[in-house]
């Protein structure tokens, strides 16, 4: 009895080693992966405030770095298969699942020749650096050294931009280029970036930045470098892809809108769907849930139409909205930041019932910047760790005085701001037990869904009792789900730009200017659109599953999702099954 005793605490102990040991291989691998992705993506890496990387610009649309990337992503999927994960507690399993997601979806989109678009009027490298050289950005300008580190940065772009022209003209001998539409918002914004006004040009934000510490000739003579560098490296940059979108990619510029109209991306697009839901959802089941939803919506904003007496139809309560003087009171750009200021005040006290746990990260608002004001949506710029930089909410006013209260601003702000990516992204860098990777791991579906299921708090939080705000929300919501269904139909089934911005504008209270500009991201950027919708779903789905159960709390509910970092759905789902068994 006593032997077969000491075999089963021996065979426990050894046990014991086997699932510390893999606990301790995937903590080096999750160290490892951390170091060598920022080594691959230093312009992330500032980001995140880590030293040592402000002044590199990788060439990352070769075919050389690109190589580099999927030997990077397959090392790591080979290091993943050493770990048992059925011997992982769950955090380590979070880890290791959404470590393992990383590797396969990222190396999946290499499949597909995205560098022969290198950038587009949304998104890509051009718009990176002039936001982060504006001295507004994550790059940092307080010391010597980070402007040395900048005009070093800088360099690289000159080198990156002959690398996208090259790139562009390859893509148009194989057939894939961005759709015209999508070029000539381009030019504009090139143009405006070449400008070497350094009074009116962004570029320059810096030099009203020079440190106070500096000798006279220190401050002279970094003035001189950096403006020499602003001139050469960024403006005559920017400059030559002007001149090149403009005289020749244009021209070769394709009438079509979606991806699979490109050779092989129909499979991209499949991937991409992967990548931003973290599902196996198909694009037609994301196409018919869209449809739903908007149907759905469509029955509570007729509810709103009915509620303030008017006589017309839906569609001509959107035309009223968006006209009606009375719903745009501003002015000047300052007004609407007041405006979004005041919503803040207002589900401050509330916040307490929801949110047991709240972020250190400072937050404040801020007006898009004007080069990128025209074409950009609101949005929000996480904040470093060291709390040396706080998150920004962002918003574009190109015009104060067509600010109208029904785009909804109460709703917007609870999903760029707060509690939604702010308190998202902030907790989740904030998170000490959180391995480095995963302190600034984004799933689309996670981040995005989360921020959207915030918009669905607002009468939780004492807003909504306006119903021409309420109205705005269920536009916003509207908004997502009519992305199910666009961002499918151009990508999938062949719809034309022009067939989705009707669609957009027959179910929504948006100007033909949003709704263009909308379908436009949407072209530019596959499949992103849908992350927002199916996570927000899946999330509320679960609030209701457990808000069933004795002792549910929400402001628990919530903390310990937030307490999780961004994840997968899949590791969300396991994630909170084993939550509510703890609590039971």
């Amino acid at each position: 009895m006593k032997n077969l005793l000491f075999l089963c605490c021996l065979l426990a102990i050894l046990i014991s080693c086997k699932d510390s040991n893999q606990k301790a291989a995937l903590d080096k691998i999750n160290t490892d992966y951390y170091k060598e992705r920022s080594d691959l993506f230093p312009l992330q890496a500032t980001v995140q405030g880590l030293k040592g990387y402000n002044a590199l610009l990788p060439i990352d649309i070769t075919e050389g770095h690109r190589a580099k990337m999927r030997t990077f992503y397959n090392t790591y999927l080979q290091k993943l298969k050493i770990i048992d994960e059925s011997k992982l507690e769950l955090d380590d399993y979070k880890n290791y699942a959404s470590l393992k997601f990383i590797l396969d979806s990222e190396n999946a989109l290499l499949t597909y020749p995205s560098h022969l678009t290198p950038f587009s009027q949304f998104d890509g490298l051009p718009l990176t650096i002039a936001q982060m050289g504006s001295g507004s950005g994550a790059q940092p300008f307080e010391t010597k050294a980070d402007f040395t580190d900048w005009i070093a940065r800088t360099a690289q772009f000159a080198v990156w931009a002959d690398t996208a022209i090259a790139n562009f003209d390859k893509g148009i001998t194989a057939n894939i280029v961005l759709p015209a539409s999508l070029v000539s918002k381009m030019i504009p914004q090139m143009k405006d970036l070449a400008s070497t006004d350094t009074s009116k040009s962004v570029l320059y934000g810096p030099l009203k930045m020079i440190p106070t510490n500096l000798s006279t000739q220190e401050k002279t003579q970094l003035r001189a470098d950096f403006t020499e560098a602003v001139n050469k490296n960024l403006a005559g940059s920017y400059l030559k892809l002007a001149n090149y979108l403009e005289k020749t990619y244009l021209k070769k510029a394709r009438q079509s809108s979606g991806i699979a109209q490109t050779k092989g991306g129909e499979s991209y697009y499949k991937n991409l769907t992967y990548y931003w839901t973290t599902t196996s959802k198909t694009p037609e089941e994301i196409f018919q849930t869209g449809l739903s939803e908007v149907a759905r919506i469509k029955k509570e904003m007729e509810a709103v139409r009915s509620d303030v007496n008017f006589k017309g139809d839906l569609k001509a309560f959107f035309e009223s909205v968006k006209t009606d003087p009375k719903l745009m009171p501003y002015k000047k750009p300052e007004e609407v930041l007041k405006a979004f200021a005041d919503i803040q005040k207002t589900i401050d006290p509330k916040l307490k019932e929801l949110f047991s746990t709240v972020p250190k990260t400072t937050f404040e608002i801020k007006q898009t910047e004007a080069y990128r004001e025209a074409s950009a949506s609101a949005e929000y710029m996480q904040g470093t760790p060291d709390g040396k930089r706080g998150g920004i909410f962002y918003v574009p006013i190109p015009e104060a005085s067509k600010f109208n209260v029904t785009s909804g601003m109460e709703s917007l702000f609870l999903h760029e701001a707060i509690p939604g990516h702010h308190y998202q992204v902030s907790l989740q860098q904030e998170n000490k037990l959180l391995p480095d990777y995963m302190k600034f791991a984004w799933f689309g579906a996670y981040g995005e869904g989360w921020a959207l299921y915030c918009e669905s708090l607002g009468k939780e939080l004492g807003l909504y009792s306006n119903p021409y705000q309420y109205f705005g929300a269920l536009g916003d919501e509207m908004h997502r789900a009519i992305r199910l269904v666009v961002d499918v139909g151009l990508h999938t089934k062949g719809w034309t730009r022009e067939q989705a911005i009707t669609y957009m504008m027959d179910n929504e209270a948006i100007s033909e200017q949003g709704a263009v500009a909308e379908i436009e991201r949407y072209m530019a950027i596959p499949g992103q659109a849908l992350s927002y919708k199916i996570g927000a779903l899946k999330i509320r789905e679960l609030r209701t599953k457990y808000a069933s159960k004795p002792g549910f709390k929400i402001d628990e509910f919530h903390d310990y999702i937030l307490s999780l970092g961004c994840v997968p759905l899949e590791v969300l789902e396991k994630s909170l099954e084993k939550w509510s068994q703890k609590g039971s």
